[in-house]
């Protein structure tokens, strides 16, 4: 009896030699027949986590006096109705959110969630219009029909926690 390793290792030599009894024309046509991607986008990492809180001087004291983090000054994002205060944790951040205006998305979070808590994850994407389109077709719901310039002064867009597994996505183009 063959185990995994030995079949793969047998499979892999059996194709192996089976395309080397192919003719270039064979080859060409085989060649030509596999699929090709036409994604013209690609995902990057995890630019950060964002953290709704009903007091943002006391969740930015917990990170920069308790446990000695570097952290941003507070900044109003009035386009987006919230303060923001960044973390910074080697190669990504914490987004500390509060709300600014009547209007605050994050309002609304917190009058469901009175201690704050987890808002959204930002992934970065290196064609963020594309990405849109892309995932318009696959019937991936965005919060809204373009991107927005961001906290970090980059485009941004929403994805519907309904369509990525209960969570808020946001994309960042890199």
């Amino acid at each position: 009896m063959y185990t995994y390793d030995k079949m793969s290792s047998l499979g892999a030599k059996l194709l192996i030699n089976s395309l080397r009894k192919l003719s270039y024309s064979q080859a060409r046509h085989i060649h030509r027949t596999l699929p090709v991607s036409t994604k013209k986008w690609n995902i990057g990492k995890i630019n950060h986590v964002a953290m709704a809180t009903p007091d943002i001087e006391k969740a930015t004291s917990l990170f920069r006096d308790v446990l000695g983090a570097k952290v941003s000054e507070k900044h109003p994002q009035p386009e987006h109705g919230v303060y923001t205060v960044f973390v910074e944790l080697g190669d990504t951040k914490i987004e500390l959110l509060n709300p600014l205006g009547d209007k605050s998305p994050i309002q609304n979070f917190l009058d469901k969630n009175k201690s704050g808590g987890m808002h959204h994850i930002c992934i970065e994407v290196d064609n963020i219009e594309e990405a849109m389109k892309d995932l318009k077709a696959k019937k991936i719901r965005l919060l809204s029909d373009e991107a927005k310039i961001g906290a970090h002064g980059k485009p941004v867009v929403f994805l519907h926690p309904k369509d990525c597994n209960g969570v808020l996505v946001e994309l960042e183009q890199q």
